[in-house]
């Protein structure tokens, strides 16, 4: 993967701050079982995991499919930070900022798909 792939980067420099803020709340609320602290863990992380796979994908057709999968679960965390903003468990500054780099991801993979399916006609 090249060093300046700007979604690989961004979507791994989100990732941190996504398990940052899952051990932050976490340990804020220790003993509280709550589901939403995992689900923001596993889709906020799995978003550059697949841009990974799609950036060493082995044809067209797999890249476009993990960037797809890697929408969807940046649609997904955008869901659960919303959730945890609306309930308490986040701060307004906090959810500002991940949020709008939530939605900065979602409009980059969605540049990328787009401008990929529109080489292909």
């Amino acid at each position: 993967m090249k060093d300046d792939n700007i979604i690989a980067i961004k979507t791994k420099t989100f990732a941190i701050r996504i398990i940052h803020m899952f051990q932050f709340l976490s340990t804020t609320y220790k003993g509280t079982s709550n589901v939403l602290f995992s689900q923001l863990l596993k889709s906020g992380t799995s978003i550059g995991a697949n841009v990974h796979e799609a950036i060493n994908g082995q044809s067209k057709k797999d890249f476009e499919a993990k960037l797809n999968i890697a929408l969807k679960e940046a649609s997904e965390t955008e869901y659960w930070i919303d959730l945890l903003f609306e309930t308490g468990y986040i701060k307004s500054s906090e959810y500002e900022s991940i949020h709008s780099d939530c939605v900065e991801i979602i409009k980059i993979l969605t540049a990328i798909l787009n401008s990929s399916k529109k080489s292909a006609k």
